[in-house]
């Protein structure tokens, strides 16, 4: 009795992509999570303004008001401290995981704790995280609401039964929800997702992710309104020429951000070597912050303002240069120091002043290269060249100027990839001893055929032989260990293993292999079959060898072993890297 893998019930079948109608489920849990992630980006910004408050006004409210007022040097030296002792004391006795700036966090929770978040993390987080920010720590909301949002749709999915890979598409939904409640840009939101957390590109996760962020873009519509963060005025039309420049921004950007991700490390190197315990660390790095306050109070919080003067070119040139070189300080030995915030804010200010100084320099330019600045930055530092172009002009509103942020973006890109072999979120987990490859590419299992790689005319056992001719044959030390058992008209009938003759060399001699073989049904494969399938089959059963027969008559053409499966991606590999040049030019006839 024979069956194949192309005619197996549990085959799937083959298409495009590999999606069921359990995205349909995820999508529907998708609203509820986006809900989720718009109201806990709203929570976190009303916590940030009642912390500023407190800390610096020493009123109980949720209005906004400009840090650090007109609060004197001994405050600003003091409230970071102040926040960063509360953040030291919430993490050691808390949780450890609201440490840092949340992005490394959700992405080893997705790669090594099945997306399992703990419901601490989505109360702390985002608490630390806003004494951390309203105290004046130098940092944006965005890290923390990915956290807090990843933990909401992390802990709706553990309400369920789900796998892993379904959690992760929640987790991940949460994430950019919250993302887009708190910079408006929907695209950008799931483009990040998509280049920086998900590791796939599946209709069963971005379906779900899609609905998550339009469900918080519609919330943010209702609750505080819709349109460009960070507007500024432009109206010039592109030429070449401005392509060229903003590339060239993007080359200074990209270095800048080796720079800043090279130092963050060094600085948590030294952070280690440290004779205290890593709870007052945060508060020995807001010992910087404060100083770094008093030198340029601009570089206290978030810095929107700051973001928004950059791009309509409002400051003056010594500001320009104090708060990218003060803010750049202040940042890395904050979040070297372990205190909870995010970094997206802090590179939009140093890419925007890196950006804005060049266009001191070049009259005309303006708010443009600002955001050029802002794209490149983004892109060098977190490796996401699509959610850097997008999140630029999503936040500025110009759309028109899509071709300046992907020529800036994508050059700081190139620069970061051949000088840093990690990103600014997976050296954190390098260093924690996992490795992650953020480049994707077509599974070579599916689309490799059985034929490319089986071994042609294999040796056969006849179904007739004796067994002792058959353990004799076995017992060569040179023999395979499988061998196909065909019947008179050489159709395949069963494999045979030197296991198995070893099991049956107790039986009669003159016992013939059909004999034993029985009528088991047997698995064989066709020439055209994946060797996707073939796998899953070495995986299921305990086989170490797959038959390939002819379709129409059942005869033996080939044997694939695992090896072989094996060999697949050593031969793309190989083709990969193997250089050929096919055409030549003939040198004309003198």
């Amino acid at each position: 009795m024979r069956d194949t893998l192309s005619g197996s019930p549990h085959r799937r079948t083959l298409s495009d992509y590999s999606v069921t109608r359990r995205v349909i489920i995820l999508a529907l849990m998708a609203i509820l999570i986006g809900t989720g992630g718009a109201f806990g980006a709203i929570v976190l910004l009303h916590l940030i303004a009642l912390m500023s408050n407190l800390f610096w006004y020493h009123q109980f409210s949720f209005s906004e008001n400009v840090m650090p007022g007109s609060a004197g040097t001994l405050h600003i030296l003091a409230a970071p401290v102040l926040g960063s002792l509360i953040i030291g004391i919430m993490a050691r006795f808390g949780s450890e995981k609201i440490r840092g700036h949340g992005i490394p966090e959700a992405i080893e929770a997705i790669l090594y704790s099945e997306s399992r978040m703990s419901p601490r993390v989505a109360v702390l987080k985002p608490l630390s995280s806003a004494i951390s920010i309203g105290s004046g720590g130098p940092f944006g909301a965005e890290g923390p609401i990915i956290m807090t949002g990843g933990a909401i749709g992390s802990l709706f999915a553990q309400l369920f039964h789900l796998s892993a890979a379904e959690r992760k598409t929640l987790l991940v939904a949460g994430a950019a929800a919250g993302m887009t409640a708190i910079f408006n840009a929907p695209a950008a939101a799931v483009l990040l997702a998509l280049e920086v957390l998900l590791f796939e590109w599946k209709p069963r996760s971005f379906i779900p992710v899609v609905t998550a962020v339009l469900v918080s873009w519609c919330w943010r519509d209702a609750l505080t309104g819709t349109g460009a963060i960070f507007p500024f005025a432009w109206s010039s039309p592109l030429q070449p020429l401005q392509l060229i420049v903003a590339a060239g921004t993007g080359i200074l950007t990209g270095t800048i951000a080796v720079a800043l991700s090279k130092s963050l490390y060094r600085l948590e190197e030294w952070f280690h070597r440290l004779p205290v315990h890593w709870m007052w660390w945060p508060a020995l790095g807001a010992v910087a912050v404060g100083a770094g306050g008093i030198i340029q109070p601009r570089v206290l919080g978030a810095g929107y303002g700051s973001i928004q003067n950059l791009l309509d070119g409002s400051l003056a040139l010594n500001i320009m240069v104090s708060l990218l070189l003060v803010k750049s300080i202040v940042w890395l030995i904050s979040l070297a120091s372990g205190t909870s915030g995010g970094v997206v804010a802090p590179l939009l200010i140093m890419g925007g002043a890196t950006g804005a100084l060049v266009a001191h320099l070049l009259p005309g330019y303006g708010g443009m290269l600002a955001m050029a600045g802002m794209a490149g930055i983004l892109s060098g530092a977190m490796r996401a060249p699509l959610t850097g172009t997008l999140f630029a002009a999503e936040v500025t509103g110009h759309f028109d100027l899509l071709p300046v942020a992907l020529a800036a973006a994508v050059a700081s890109y190139a620069v970061s990839v051949l000088m840093m072999p990690r990103s600014i979120f997976t050296e954190r987990l390098a260093r924690r001893g996992h490795h992650i490859v953020q480049e994707y590419g077509t599974d070579l299992l599916e689309t490799t055929r059985a034929r490319q790689i089986m071994t042609d005319t294999p040796v056969t056992l006849p179904a007739s032989m004796p067994l002792s001719q058959a353990i004799a044959m076995m017992s060569d030390l040179r023999a395979h260990h499988h061998y196909p058992v065909v019947d008179a008209q050489g159709r395949f009938i069963a494999v045979v293993s030197r296991k198995e003759m070893l099991h049956w060399q107790q039986q009669d001699s003159d016992t013939t292999l059909q004999m034993l073989m029985g009528e088991k049904p047997q698995i064989s494969a066709r020439p055209d079959t994946l060797c996707s399938q073939i796998a899953d089959h070495f995986f299921n059963e305990e086989t170490g060898m797959v038959v390939v027969t002819v379709a129409e008559t059942g005869q033996v053409t080939g044997v694939i072993t695992r090896h072989d499966i094996f060999r697949v991606r050593y031969l793309a590999k190989k083709t990969e890297n193997h250089k050929m040049k096919y055409l030549r030019l003939r040198k004309s006839d003198q």
